[in-house]
């Protein structure tokens, strides 16, 4: 079964905030938009556009949910500013300390007890978010990241993406990302050239890294990958009986950044993760 690539851009609306972890009373926010989170977007606008009205039956979302993981597949999606005609990507992990400067800030609130006039004990906290503008010359931010499409596809993703909301924080009007443009990518370069898309009948999109020094742009697999940089395990809350009763362990991979010292083809897996396929020493 073969698949097609299509460039996405967003336009982000609302500070964004994609959770990651909790330092003191910080919650912190992951420097780019996961798969998993682009997912539960658009399966719940699918689902909400397919209803023409509310959508409370929680097992629709669990059977549209379904579909979007048969039919599509996603890059992760990272912050980009305008550059000519076109939007150039600003990675997290080239220069940490200007991307913090540039484009991550932080929401303070608490909770107040009304008869002393002050904060109530324990309700301090701090979200952290994509700034929708950058913070030093208040330019607009975009994402921009790869949707994968299977051959005879007839979910209605294109229209469902003019306007999605994303991440956490959503009740306060948080996430909002508007779509500027979706194009099919010809030439197989994705994210100018650093990740190989291969159209071919794969039940799976299939990726290519030909660098010898390259980074890894998903969350990958351990095994039988030499690479460098952080592991972090997944853990989320999915569907059993009802939505997000279990708390469910994936699996330990490496983080988006890492470097790898060999050439790689992997396949786009669930929720935008990378698997090894093979590596240029022939390790499968």
């Amino acid at each position: 079964m073969s698949w097609k690539a299509y460039e996405v851009i967003f336009r982000v609306r609302t500070p964004l905030h994609i959770g990651w972890s909790k330092v003191g009373n910080v919650q912190r926010t992951r420097p780019y938009v996961t798969g998993r989170s682009l997912w539960g977007a658009l399966t719940m606008r699918l689902t909400r556009d397919r209803s023409q009205g509310p959508a409370t039956n929680s097992k629709e979302y669990e059977q549209v949910g379904q579909k979007v993981h048969d039919n599509l597949a996603f890059t992760y999606f990272y912050p980009a500013l305008e550059n000519g005609n076109g939007y150039q990507v600003v990675w997290p992990w080239e220069d940490e300390a200007a991307f913090r400067r540039c484009l991550l800030s932080s929401y303070q609130s608490t909770a107040l007890t009304y008869p002393s006039q002050s904060s109530a004990e324990g309700t301090l906290h701090e979200v952290e978010f994509i700034s929708p503008r950058t913070l030093d010359t208040g330019a607009q931010v975009f994402l921009k990241g790869y949707v994968f499409e299977k051959q005879g596809c007839s979910l209605q993703w294109q229209s469902a993406c003019k306007w999605l909301q994303i991440g956490g924080e959503r009740g306060y009007g948080w996430g909002n990302i508007e779509k500027i443009h979706i194009k099919q990518c010809t030439n197989g370069q994705l994210f100018g050239g650093k990740v190989i898309f291969e159209s071919n009948g794969n039940n799976k999109p299939i990726l290519r890294l030909d660098n010898d020094n390259a980074h890894l742009l998903a969350h990958t697999n351990t095994t039988h990958l030499p690479a460098t940089g952080n592991i972090e395990p997944l853990v989320g809350r999915e569907w059993r009986s009802y939505p997000g009763e279990s708390v469910v362990f994936t699996d330990l991979y490496f983080t988006p950044g890492s470097s790898v010292q060999q050439k790689l083809r992997v396949s786009v897996e669930k929720f935008g993760i990378w698997v090894v396929q093979e590596a240029s020493d022939g390790v499968e």
